[in-house]
């Protein structure tokens, strides 16, 4: 399953700025809404009954104690004012004429018609007991204030209620609504603008976190890339300043490190070279005298002959140890080079199997006219151990196949054998590695693979090994057919 890609360093300081900035902005936006809202709605509402309970006041001594719909209109009347557009007074279930409101109260240019039935049973109830209490509802759109207050009369110096008189004032809130939405307006502006200055700061604080930690990135490749003096610049005293000077003091330490691991190496292969070259010298000795041994071993007794043959052999094997590990420190050291010539590598192929009389035992697919710009001896070395190898450790038929196309050449070495343990395989061209599980003992060095593989990439090339599906190992070597010297011009 493909991971979904995560959100940029800067994407996500981003929207954690404007995440940040919405809610503070909503919270305290929407705090001083509500609350400016509550003050206006409030104040509406007291100033309101306050002028309702006024009026009341003013219409004492009542003419009649129980007034028919005339004298509850005048009630009515008397408790409206240019704030309250009108009013209806209430005896029981008898109830003032209810005219229609004088002009346009809202907008949209229609006069909007008074309807008994906004006045609910619950607020109705709540009067009638005695106490003021009002309601806000909305009538064709339009937001309007019921305040409903039952007329009191002091008699005896105590205040009572006249028997069942309800007075209703309504006002139209179309006002205090515009205000109330002109707050809103501002609320969501002030959040656009602290919006976009939120997004600014992140920005730039994103340049000025980012900067540092790109630094620190680029500094992170150079120094994988091998750039082992890289360093970063450090400038302040924060944490990205503490990260820096840490990437500094890792870097110096893996420089110092680094550099005494390649003193050592490079002291290594210097003994490795120097003390193969100092044992050609006394190998060659002991290799004239191993020839002497060797004839003389047929007329020497047993136990005599089978130690000069030992010795000889032994003898043999430490000489091409050694010419092994000389090759080895050349690759090392670099000093390797091509010697390349036009050659026709069908004909190699067949040079290289009569050389070591391994022209019956080797099936050949050689096609001809295969011609390549190559270093013949590398390229013999290499065949030589591939078919030397097939022929030690793996099962017959041996065979080398021969396939070109325009810029390459590949020749296959395989056997009939086992095979090759899959733990083997990643191992095989390691140096002095020996496949013991999977094939015979080796009497070699355990450098053959190796150095066949450097010289297959000193031709800028390679050597690659796997399994064949029905059995044996298969090794493919793969060399350019115009191959150019390490310098990188061609010979």
């Amino acid at each position: 399953m493909t991971p979904r890609p995560r959100l940029g360093l800067r994407a996500r300081l981003l929207f954690a700025f404007a995440l940040l900035c919405v809610v503070t902005a909503a919270a305290v936006a929407g705090g001083i809404y509500v609350q400016a809202r509550n003050a206006i709605l409030q104040r509406t509402q007291d100033a309101t009954v306050q002028a309702v309970t006024s009026r009341l006041e003013a219409l004492y001594p009542l003419r009649s104690a129980a007034p028919g719909p005339t004298e509850l209109g005048e009630i009515a009347a008397a408790v409206t004012d240019q704030n309250s557009n009108f009013a209806v007074a209430f005896y029981g279930e008898t109830h003032s004429p209810v005219p229609s409101p004088p002009g346009d109260l809202r907008p949209g240019g229609r006069a909007l018609l008074w309807d008994l039935g906004v006045i609910s049973p619950e607020l109705r109830r709540v009067v009638a007991s005695g106490r003021t209490a009002w309601q806000r509802v909305v009538v064709q759109d339009s937001p309007w204030l019921i305040v409903g207050t039952p007329l009191l009369i002091a008699e005896r110096g105590r205040t009572t209620r006249v028997s069942g008189i309800e007075v209703y004032t309504a006002r139209n809130l179309l006002p205090e609504q515009l205000s109330i939405d002109e707050l809103a307006t501002s609320a969501w502006r002030t959040g656009g603008a602290a919006l976009a200055f939120a997004v600014v700061l992140a920005l730039l604080a994103a340049r000025g976190v980012l900067r540092p930690v790109r630094e620190l990135g680029r500094a992170a490749r150079l120094l994988g890339e091998g750039e082992m003096r890289t360093r970063i610049a450090v400038s302040g005293s924060d944490e990205l300043a503490d990260v820096a000077r840490t990437f500094n003091n890792t870097a110096a330490e893996l420089e110092r490190h680094v550099k005494q691991l390649r003193e050592m190496e490079a002291d290594a292969r210097r003994f490795v070279a120097d003390v193969s070259h100092e044992l050609r010298t006394p190998l060659a000795a002991l290799t004239a005298v191993a020839d002497v041994l060797d004839e003389e071993a047929a007329r020497l007794p047993e136990p005599a002959g089978k130690a000069a043959r030992l010795v000889s052999q032994e003898t043999l094997n430490l000489t091409g140890l050694v010419n092994d590990l000389i090759e080895i420190s050349r690759f090392d050291s670099g000093v390797a080079a091509l010697t390349l010539n036009e050659i026709d590598v069908a004909e190699l192929v067949r040079a290289t199997l009569r050389a070591r009389g391994w022209s019956e035992s080797v099936h050949t697919e050689l096609p001809p006219a295969v011609t390549a710009r190559l270093d013949p001896r590398r390229v013999d070395v290499i065949l030589a151990n591939l078919v030397g190898n097939a022929l030690r450790h793996g099962e017959p038929p041996v065979s080398v196949r021969l396939s070109a196309d325009p810029h390459w050449i590949a020749l296959e070495v395989r056997d009939h054998g086992p095979g090759l343990d899959e733990a083997v395989l990643p191992h095989v061209f390691d140096r002095f590695y020996k496949a013991n599980a999977a094939r015979a003992r080796s009497e070699g060095s355990g450098l053959g693979l190796a150095i066949a593989r450097e010289n297959a990439r000193l031709h800028r090339g390679d050597l690659t090994v796997t399994n064949a599906p029905d059995g044996g190992a298969v090794f493919t070597l793969r060399l350019p057919r115009r191959a150019h010297d390490p310098d990188g011009g061609p010979e």
